[in-house]
């Protein structure tokens, strides 16, 4: 970033005249020699400028924390209402928001059109099905197969715009949000620390899942406000591409140098929903191609070397065999000109490269996404070498080359699991060790198998399966409630609904059913109100949707696991059980020692990266439920110091009674076959004669005991 302009014409602690980044230009300088094809993946780093200029040479100052005196002053005679400048919250310091400054030509953003993988699947969330887009759309957002971009009318900056409305006399009101403001206020709103974690040189654990959990938090609010918007049912909607941009350009990143090998802090099977994620974490940096490479100066001439590849359908691989992946080269797809030969050249040329040097490449498998089939999942499945190489005629009648990986021995499994679970559902395949293929005894519209190859244990103790909360009577509520007149269903922009009202004005839920922010407390629609089971507030009272299983720990008794992937803050299901009184409650945890029991007051760990915003959910009634004699799947959840799931309390409404309920949803990405967790949380103050339970979560935080 090019900071060599006069003091007195812009004060660097003020953010002037943010606009929405739809206006902002990327500019890419090009290579010195973009036709060679021994010339690594450049040095151009991703920057943004304003389209008002004025642009340097080869790079432009990052906007908004520089704009020209010029463009300023037409902003400002622009605009219809003239606003102060927001100061930058001292939260989170200026300089935790570095750009970065060695992204390649291979990285996101990247000018250099490409013909491997340029599909971009995207979920049912963003409305769009598995189709084809060139890179200007990703660079622009439209993300529609067009490289016009769309004319759209600026966003207002308003008061509230991080709620996305403001409160008038009747209720609610849209306005219109300036998204990047909301970006912003996301990452103010973060522990300084987690910057600290993200910014080491030496990537780790924490600093994936942290950069991971910003980004997801950053893209499902986006989704949530634009949406609601006028201007968002104007055109496609890619909160994918604007969260992921924002994190790139100010440096929220880990991992942000390539390396060949073994990313640090990215486990084998991990798995991600966006291909922004894996460059967020530094696992593969082109957003759309599917090969990643460096330069290498071990020889008088520099010659590319491939670091990772992603085989997700979009060429004829042939990936049956769970070790071995016959992976074909890119090129040879040209939308004007049609099919060609592929060249050796690129990333065909640094995956020939990497065979004969025998450097450890990446591989990471797209495969279908079960819960939404428009949509791609991407499993990192660990280090490959490459075998072989020839050229063979496609389908096509061209050329293409076509490389033989193969997966390195003593890895954790990965790509095989997924493999299993669908011989499984296929039943090409038994699953072993099953008791009962379904616990739920057809209360659940998914069976829950019961499974144990572990040892001769035969089951948990007896008892009934319930769906849901079984109140012993009805409770008076805190405000009548009336409910919602939606006879369609609630849609986001509605303002009127009283559901929505409650939400802070905007919609609890995406269309693909996952929680938009963690909110203290979700209100869903309920027996008082008028849309239809199908509406989309009412997430929690579907049912299970995932396949899960109860199985049998090494050492934690029963467990829950899911045969499918889970993605971030997708709903898992609730705590089924007895709702009791404190009374009750203090008499069966303690004498009757029920490890089953539900309570709300407890003290929950909150989540490192959010501590402000994501804090104990405020009940508005205190809930105590006990599943020992009569519960759902949620009874066999164990407990772990640093859990992939949480849980928020739902108000369903209802006018006759309070509905309050406890459900569960995923904290990150979730794959098949990992134990589901969540916090126990902690009694406070411990009463004389109260044990502390040791904690076996195995966690580098564990605690030690939980109570």
């Amino acid at each position: 970033m090019d900071n060599n302009v006069g003091q007195d014409s812009f004060d660097k602690s003020r953010v002037l005249n943010v606009k929405p980044l739809r206006t902002l230009v990327p500019v890419f300088p090009s290579p010195s020699n973009p036709s060679s094809s021994s010339t690594p993946q450049g040095g151009a780093p991703f920057v943004c400028a304003s389209p008002a200029g004025p642009f340097p040479t080869g790079v432009a100052p990052f906007y908004p924390f520089f704009v020209s005196p010029e463009s300023q002053r037409l902003s400002e005679q622009n605009a219809p209402t003239p606003q102060r400048a927001t100061p930058i919250s001292t939260a989170v310091p200026i300089n935790s928001f570095k750009t970065p400054t060695s992204a390649t030509n291979g990285d996101v953003g990247s000018s250099r059109r490409t013909s491997r993988n340029r599909a971009a699947h995207i979920t049912e969330e963003e409305g769009y099905n598995n189709t084809e887009m060139n890179e200007l759309d990703v660079e622009d957002g439209t993300g529609n197969g067009s490289s016009k971009r769309k004319k759209r009318g600026r966003a207002k900056r308003a008061s509230g715009a991080g709620a996305g409305a403001v409160t008038g006399v009747s209720g609610v009101v849209p306005v219109d949000v300036d998204l990047d403001v909301v970006a912003n206020d996301i990452l103010q709103s973060i522990n300084p620390m987690v910057f600290d974690v993200i910014n080491h040189p030496d990537g780790s654990r924490d600093s994936v899942l942290f950069t991971l959990m910003i980004y997801e938090v950053m893209r499902r609010k986006l989704g949530q406000i634009e949406e609601s918007t006028k201007e968002a049912h104007t055109g496609a909607k890619r909160p994918d591409l604007k969260a992921g941009t924002v994190m790139m350009t100010k440096g929220v990143r880990s991992n942000g140098k390539k390396r060949i090998g073994i990313v640090p802090g990215v486990e084998i099977g991990d798995i991600f929903f966006f291909r922004f994620e894996l460059c967020l974490v530094g696992l593969h940096a082109p957003s759309m191609a599917g090969i990643d490479y460096l330069g290498s100066k071990a020889s008088q001439e520099e010659e590319p070397l491939a670091v990772s590849i992603v085989s997700s359908g979009g060429y004829e691989d042939n990936t049956d065999d769970g070790d071995v992946l016959i992976y074909s080269g890119q090129g040879g797809v040209n939308r004007e000109k049609g099919a060609s030969d592929q060249k050796l050249e690129r990333g065909n040329l640094a995956l020939e490269k990497s065979m004969h040097r025998g450097n450890d490449v990446r591989v990471i498998r797209g495969l279908k996404d079960v819960m939404h089939p428009s949509g791609k999942v991407y499993v990192y499945d660990g280090i490959y070498k490459i075998q072989d190489s020839w050229v063979e005629k496609a389908k096509s009648g061209f050329n293409v080359f076509k490389y033989k990986l193969v997966r390195m021995p003593g890895q954790p499994e990965a790509y095989a699991t997924w493999k299993s679970i669908q011989q499984w559902t296929d039943k090409s395949a038994p699953r072993t060790g099953v008791i009962l293929p379904d616990l739920t005894s057809g209360a659940e519209k998914v069976p829950v198998c019961l499974v144990n190859d572990v040892d001769n244990e035969k089951g948990p103790a007896y008892f009934t399966y319930i769906p849901t909360l079984k109140n012993s009577k009805a409770i008076a509520p805190a405000e009548p409630a009336a409910g919602c007149s939606c006879v369609g269903g609630c849609q986001p922009g509605n303002y009127n609904c009283s559901c929505i009202q409650k939400n802070g004005g905007l919609l609890p839920y995406s269309v693909a059913g996952l929680v938009a922010d963690l909110k203290s407390v979700i209100h869903e629609c309920g027996p008082s109100c008028q849309c239809p089971p199908t509406c989309r507030n009412r997430v929690s009272q579907v049912g299970l949707k995932f396949r899960l299983e109860v199985f049998r720990t090494k050492n934690k008794g029963w467990g829950l696991r899911s045969w499918d992937a889970i993605r971030a803050g997708t709903f898992i299901c609730e705590y089924a059980g007895e709702v009791i009184d404190s009374a009750r409650a203090e008499m069966l945890g303690g004498e009757n020692e029920d490890e089953y029991i539900f309570d709300s007051t407890r003290i929950y760990q909150q989540l490192d990266v959010f501590p402000a915003d994501i804090e104990a959910p405020k009940i508005p009634s205190p809930l105590y439920v006990t599943a020992k004699n009569e519960g759902n799947v949620a009874r066999f959840m164990n407990h772990s110091c640093s859990p992939n799931v949480l849980w928020r309390p739902i108000v369903r409404e209802n006018k006759h009674e309070s509905d309050l309920h406890i459900a569960f949803f995923a904290i990150r990405h979730i794959p098949p076959m990992v134990e589901l967790t969540y916090d126990y949380g902690i009694n406070l103050p411990l009463k004389a004669g109260q044990r502390k339970k040791k904690c076996l979560c195995g966690s580098v935080k564990c605690r030690g005991y939980f109570c």
